[in-house]
């Protein structure tokens, strides 16, 4: 008996080794399948930085490595955010006509619609500090710049008017410093404080500074969004026309009173409160006590302006975007 017991548990013991002899081997074998599908099918690519490079017509120095560097870094941060970059040039077909033709209008170049970019990513939106809007303006500077700003009424999400208030800004950086690429530092830091670290540290070029990390990072994110956005597929992003957000046909209407119920005004002009404040979102109440009498100028949609079909625009255009 105690010979068969000895048999048994021997038995037993070469059926546990083989199990765990087929369970290694199988386990060998599954995490090299594992390996070869990840070699064959995943990619982390190193973006491709161009030799060339400028900023509102300004040269940027890509000779000198830590200006090389830190574009890398933006570059690769912001290729692979892909929801937000996404999102980004989903948003650019909707706002860049308006955004490029005021920057046009008001003599400021073209790349500042980029600044816009990474500052907002296109939308009506607060920052912890309390900057505002399409262009993150703080109260009392878009206040300084023509902005009104009131209980019920906030000219920073007014898309028109806090990039005109943002096109002067940005000229008078210009004009304090000298260049567009420093007006664009200053916007992020303030003038002061780039006034006070060029006279500390004996320099006038952004790129020769010692900055704090997130101005130092600023003008490379506005580079790196600017380079995706104009060559989207060299980044890999394949994007159709038609996967875009369409400019929204809307009409103009005036609205001019005290104690104005936007609800009902809303209603009255055939279209909801919710359309209402998401064409105009300056407006931030639904009471308007409008005790200065002002008349503003509202957008709302047009008879049809809410339909997904009627609005597309190249609907059935699937080309994919080569520039922005």
């Amino acid at each position: 008996m105690k010979r068969l017991s000895i048999i048994a548990i021997v038995l037993a013991s070469l059926a546990i080794a083989g199990e765990a002899f087929i369970f290694a081997t199988r386990k060998e074998e599954s995490e090299e399948l594992h390996a070869r599908a990840i070699r064959a099918d995943y990619r982390i690519y190193a973006p491709s930085i161009p030799d060339t490079l400028s900023f509102a017509g300004e040269r940027v120095p890509l000779n000198i490595y830590h200006v090389r560097e830190g574009l890398d870094r933006e570059l690769v941060s912001n290729m692979y955010f892909q929801s937000n970059t996404l999102f980004n040039i989903k948003r650019a077909t909707r706002y860049f006509p308006t955004i490029e033709r005021i920057l046009r209008e008001q003599g400021v170049p073209e790349d500042f619609k980029y600044l816009c970019v990474i500052e907002s990513g296109l939308q009506c939106v607060t920052s912890p500090a309390g900057a505002q809007g399409w262009w993150q303006f703080m109260k009392a500077t878009g206040q300084k710049y023509g902005l009104e700003i009131t209980d019920e009424i906030d000219m920073r999400n007014n898309l028109e008017l806090s990039t005109v208030a943002a096109c002067r800004y940005l000229k008078e950086l210009k004009e304090r410093f000298g260049g567009w690429t420093e007006a664009a530092a200053a916007y992020n830091c303030g003038e002061n404080g780039l006034d006070r670290r060029l006279a500390n540290q004996q320099q006038t070029s952004y790129y020769d500074l010692f900055l704090n990390r997130e101005t130092q990072r600023y003008v490379f994110r506005i580079l790196a969004l600017k380079l995706i956005m104009q060559h989207p597929q060299d980044y890999g992003y394949c994007v159709r026309h038609c996967d875009t957000y369409p400019e929204l046909p809307t009409t103009d209407v005036q609205l001019t009173g005290q104690n104005v119920d936007l609800v009902q005004f809303a209603k009255d002009n055939g279209t909801s409160y919710k359309m209402l404040r998401t064409l105009n979102p300056w407006i931030t109440t639904d009471k308007l006590k409008n005790k200065a009498g002002n008349t503003y100028t509202v957008m709302l949609p047009t008879k049809k302006g809410t339909e997904y079909n009627t609005i597309v625009r190249g609907k059935h255009d699937t080309t994919v975007i080569e520039r922005l």
